[in-house]
């Protein structure tokens, strides 16, 4: 049985490791966790690009408890005219396990006709889908007469937004990739029974 408190402090070690506002992030996730075990957890750093050009950095951490799916985002911000200073919003998500819908895992091989059974991928995309957030695109409806002048009220489709998290072995390191895999393989577990 694996240690918990291994876990825990895994996940503190990992946070840490990441260099992103620790402290922050570290607290945030604590009080979400809320004194439940860690069973399983991600830790993913990665930077994007604004259209100023600035490097905008982001975290996420994704905990497996016995009982819920905990996501936390921190993203930091520029000054702007209302906080004049940089700033760092952290948001986090607790998911009953009962809530997950789908975990869809897509894994990337190179030289598919070389592989062997067990050989890791070089990139991983973990996709958890809950139903938590859904967008709603409207549009004018019509019944094809051009002429037509009638009100035909509105069409539209809905959209449920799923959790991506890529890693790959090139930007992430081989242990991103290992790391993600183990905790798609128990969020399964915990959502299948």
């Amino acid at each position: 049985m694996r240690d918990t408190r291994a876990t825990a402090h895994g996940l503190r070690t990992a946070i840490e490791r990441s260099g992103y506002y620790p402290d922050l992030v570290a607290d945030a996730v604590e009080s979400a966790l809320a004194n439940e075990t860690v069973l399983s957890y991600v830790v993913h750093h990665e930077a994007a690009f604004d259209p100023a050009m600035e490097v905008r950095r982001h975290l996420t951490v994704l905990v497996l408890s016995p009982s819920r799916l905990l996501v936390c985002h921190t993203d930091e911000h520029p000054p702007s005219e209302a906080m004049p200073r940089p700033h760092a919003s952290t948001t986090t998500e607790s998911v009953r396990l009962s809530s997950v819908r789908s975990v869809s895992v897509t894994r990337v091989v190179p030289d598919p006709a070389a592989y062997e059974p067990g050989m890791p991928p070089t990139e991983v995309v973990l996709t958890i889908g809950w139903g938590t957030v859904s967008h709603v695109d409207l549009e004018p409806a019509d019944c094809g007469d051009e002429n037509c002048e009638a009100d035909h009220g509105y069409t539209g489709t809905i959209t449920v937004e799923d959790l991506p998290l890529r890693v790959s072995e090139a930007a992430d390191g081989a242990d991103a990739v290992t790391q993600v895999l183990a905790f798609a393989q128990a969020l399964t577990r915990a959502t299948s029974s």
